[in-house]
C-alpha cells in the first residue's frame, strides 16, 4: 500500500521552474532521505505532500485515512502550555480510561449490591483490556524517555512553550511529532540543535517506526543510520539511489559521468566524499594513530586536484604563527552552577580542534570566552602576537543584504588582493553560479547566505576560524565544500559541531566535554567512537 503518490507533478512560481514532471510514491516501511541544494525545492515538495500548496501540473494523492506528521526546523509550536502538558494531552483518551478505572476502583468500596459489583467488574475488565491493547500503561514512560533524551530537565518540562528559546521549542515540537506516531513522518532537519545522546535516541526511534519516513537532512551520519534510499532533488527532478548516504556518494559518480553537470567540480567533490567514507570505514576497523598516518600519507602522495589548487592558490599570502591561542585553566559558572572548570588547550598552525559534548554543557560559552565576548570566572586566554580570528556566526549576522555576492567578497580580506578570476573560481567552488554572484544577498535563501558568510570567513585573512555549528543550514554539497576548504586552510580552526561526518573530515583532534570535565582526544570522531565501543564491548 502506498501512503501517498506524486504523479507527473510540476511546480512553477511565475516563470521560475521549481519541480518538473516528478513521480514518486512512499509505502509502509520506506525510509527515504531527501537531499538537494538550498533552494532546489525540498520544502516546496513537502508543502505539496501536506496539501499546503497545489501543483501547477500533475497530482498528489494521499491514501484514505493516512495521517501525516510534519516537523520543520522552524517550529510553529507556541502557547502558554508546557511541553509536559502538551505531550500528556496526546494521550487524553488513555488518561480518560485511567480516570474511569480510578472511579470504578473507588466505587467498589461503596457499592454493597452484588449486581452492581458485577457491572463494575465487567466495565473494569473492558477498560483493562483497552489499556493492555493500546499499551496505555507505558505512556508516561514514553513521554519521560522522549523528554530526557532530547535534553529537557525538570524545569524546562513545565516551562511555557512561549518562554523557551527557538532551539528548545524545536526539540519540543520534535518530541510531539514523534509521540503522535502518524502513518507518515515528514521530517525537515530534525537533528539541528540535538546533542549526541539525542541523535542516538532519535536514530533508534526512527529505525523502530513502522510507518513511512521522508527525511530532509544534511546530517550524513544520521542519513547513513536511518535511510534505506536516498532521493536527490537536482535540476528540478528526483533521482533515486538505493541504500544509505555512503552508497549514494559511491554510486552517483557513475551516474553523472553520463550526464551534464550543473557545476564543474561536483564529481570531484563526490569522489572526495567517497574517499572520506572509505577512510571512516578503515578507521572504524582500526582506530589507531598508525592507521590515520597511513591514510594521510596516501593523500600526500596523490597529485593536487583542481579544487585543491583553487583553494591553496588564494591562500598564498596568508601568514600564520606557529602558536595562535593558549587556553589555561578556564572555568565558568552561572547562578552558582558550574558549567565547566579547568579547561586547558592550545591551538597552532594547521590544527583543527573539534569541540563536542551534550547540549547545555558550555561549548558555545567556551567559544565566547576564547573570542573575548564573555569573561571566564577563572583561568586565562592568551592570543599570540599577530594571531587574529574571525567568527563565522558574527560574519553571518553582519552580511549586508543590499550588497551583491561578488562585491561582498571582492572588497573583503584576501579578496582585495586576489584577482577577479580567483574570486570567481572560489565562489564557483562554493556552488555559486554566475547569476547568483550578481544577486543581492537579501534575495538569497538561508543556505546561500550561509555560504556567503563562509566565503568571507575563508577569505578574511585571519589565521584562526571560529565556527559554532556551521553546517546547520548548509546543503550537503555546500558542507562538502566547507570541509574541503577547512582541510586546506593553512591557519587553524576551532569548531563546535554535532555533525559527526563533518568532524571526521575536518578535526585533527577533539575536546570532549563530559560532566563539566573536558578531555582532549588525538583523533577524529570515528576513532574515538570505535575505541570507546572496543573499550565497552565484550572482551
Amino acid at each position: 500500500m502506498s501512503f501517498f503518490r506524486l504523479q507527473h507533478v510540476s511546480m512553477r512560481y511565475g516563470d521560475k521552474v521549481i519541480l518538473r514532471d516528478i513521480s514518486y510514491r512512499l509505502a509502509a516501511g520506506d525510509r527515504v532521505g531527501l537531499i538537494g541544494d538550498n533552494g532546489s525545492g525540498k520544502t516546496t515538495l513537502l508543502r505539496l505532500i501536506l496539501g499546503q500548496e497545489e501543483p501547477t501540473e500533475g497530482s498528489v494523492d494521499i491514501s484514505g485515512g493516512v495521517s501525516l506528521g510534519y516537523f520543520s526546523q522552524f517550529s510553529d509550536l507556541h502557547g502558554a502550555s508546557s511541553i509536559q502538558t502538551i505531550l500528556e494531552d496526546l494521550f487524553s483518551d488513555i488518561r480518560h480510561v485511567e480516570s474511569e478505572l480510578a472511579r470504578i476502583g473507588a466505587a467498589f468500596e461503596s457499592v454493597p449490591d452484588g449486581d452492581e459489583i458485577e457491572k463494575l467488574l465487567e466495565q473494569q475488565n473492558q477498560l483493562l483490556e483497552e489499556m493492555n491493547r493500546r499499551d496505555g500503561w507505558e505512556y508516561p514512560r514514553h513521554i519521560d524517555t522522549a523528554l530526557t533524551k532530547l535534553g529537557f530537565n525538570s524545569a524546562r518540562r513545565v516551562q511555557p512553550i512561549d518562554e523557551l528559546s527557538g532551539g528548545w521549542r524545536n526539540r519540543a515540537a520534535l518530541a510531539k511529532i514523534l509521540l503522535e506516531a502518524p502513518d507518515v513522518l515528514l521530517l525537515d532537519e530534525p537533528t539541528n540543535f540535538l546533542d549526541v545522546e539525542g541523535l542516538a535516541w532519535i536514530e533508534t526511534w526512527v529505525k523502530d517506526f513502522r510507518g513511512g519516513l521522508l527525511l530532509v537532512s544534511h546530517d550524513r551520519q544520521f542519513l547513513d543510520k536511518v535511510v534505506s534510499r536516498v532521493v536527490e532533488l537536482e535540476n528540478h527532478r528526483l533521482e533515486d539511489y538505493p541504500g544509505n548516504y555512503t552508497n549514494y556518494v559511491q554510486t552517483k559518480p557513475f551516474r553523472i559521468k553520463n550526464q551534464s553537470r550543473q557545476f564543474e567540480y561536483e564529481e570531484e567533490l563526490l569522489l572526495m566524499e567517497s574517499e572520506s567514507a572509505q577512510d571512516r570505514q578503515e578507521l572504524a576497523k582500526s582506530p589507531s594513530e598508525q592507521t590515520r598516518r597511513k591514510l594521510a600519507d596516501i593523500k600526500k602522495r596523490r597529485p593536487p586536484r583542481p579544487t585543491e589548487n583553487i583553494i591553496t592558490d588564494i591562500y598564498q599570502g596568508l601568514k600564520v604563527p606557529d602558536l595562535l591561542v593558549d587556553v589555561q585553566g578556564v572555568g565558568k559558572s552561572y547562578n552558582g552552577e558550574t558549567l565547566f572548570s579547568d579547561v586547558s588547550f592550545h591551538v597552532g598552525r594547521g590544527e583543527r580542534l573539534g569541540i563536542v559534548g551534550p547540549n547545555g554543557i558550555g561549548k558555545s560559552t567556551l567559544l565566547r570566552i576564547v573570542t573575548g565576548s564573555e569573561v571566564a570566572d577563572h583561568g586565562e586566554v592568551q592570543w599570540q602576537k599577530g594571531a587574529g580570528f574571525v567568527d563565522f556566526n558574527a560574519i553571518a549576522a553582519d552580511v549586508d543584504p543590499k550588497d551583491t555576492v561578488i562585491h561582498a567578497i571582492n572588497v573583503f580580506g584576501l579578496g582585495l588582493a586576489a584577482t577577479r578570476k580567483q574570486v570567481y573560481r572560489f565562489l564557483t567552488l562554493l556552488r555559486f553560479a554566475e547569476a547568483d554572484m550578481q544577486q543581492r544577498i537579501g534575495t538569497l535563501s538561508g543556505g546561500q547566505r550561509a555560504r556567503v558568510a563562509l566565503a568571507k570567513c575563508l577569505l578574511s585573512g585571519e589565521p584562526m576560524l571560529i565556527l559554532d555549528e556551521p553546517t546547520n543550514h548548509l546543503d550537503l554539497t555546500s558542507a562538502q565544500v566547507m570541509e574541503q576548504a577547512l582541510m586546506l586552510f593553512p591557519g587553524a580552526v576551532i569548531v563546535v559541531s554535532h555533525d559527526r561526518f563533518f568532524l571526521d573530515k575536518v578535526a585533527t583532534r577533539l575536546l570532549v566535554f563530559e560532566d563539566g570535565v573536558a578531555r582532549e582526544f588525538n583523533g577524529n570522531w570515528t576513532m574515538m567512537d570505535a575505541q570507546h565501543a572496543g573499550a565497552t564491548g565484550p572482551s
